[in-house]
């Protein structure tokens, strides 16, 4: 979709599978990530993403800018430019990761995290 077709009032935004298929949907800054879960699965494009099609739109996770959108955050609290497209990774997960506090501290010292010393990254 180029930016001319894209409603100035709204958000594209170009989901990226872990298999690396994308399709763009268009938001607005209101919805909220659990919105745009329920929107994607009820319009899921089954020619293009039938291998990755989940059982229920609750498992559907956004990930922006490295981090795992809350089912209540909207695109406006994001910060996102309207009429412009953002990209996000849509993943299948039960439950989001819970944050520990004892990692982020030694992250922020510069220390590794206790559990291993090997850096993870998502694709």
């Amino acid at each position: 979709m180029s930016a001319k077709n894209i409603p100035g009032d709204k958000i594209n935004l170009r989901l990226i599978l872990v298999s690396g298929k994308t399709k763009e949907f268009v938001f607005s800054p209101v919805d909220s990530a659990g919105d745009i879960a329920i929107h994607v699965y009820d319009n899921w494009p089954e020619a293009d993403w039938a291998a990755e099609c989940v059982s229920r739109a609750e498992i559907l996770r956004l990930i922006y800018q490295g981090r795992f959108l809350h089912s209540s955050v909207t695109l406006g609290a994001l910060g996102l430019q309207l009429g412009r497209t953002t990209v996000m990774h849509l993943v299948p997960r039960e439950h989001l990761p819970e944050p520990n506090s004892h990692d982020q501290r030694q992250k922020s010292k510069g220390g590794s995290s206790s559990c291993c010393s090997a850096s993870c990254c998502i694709l």
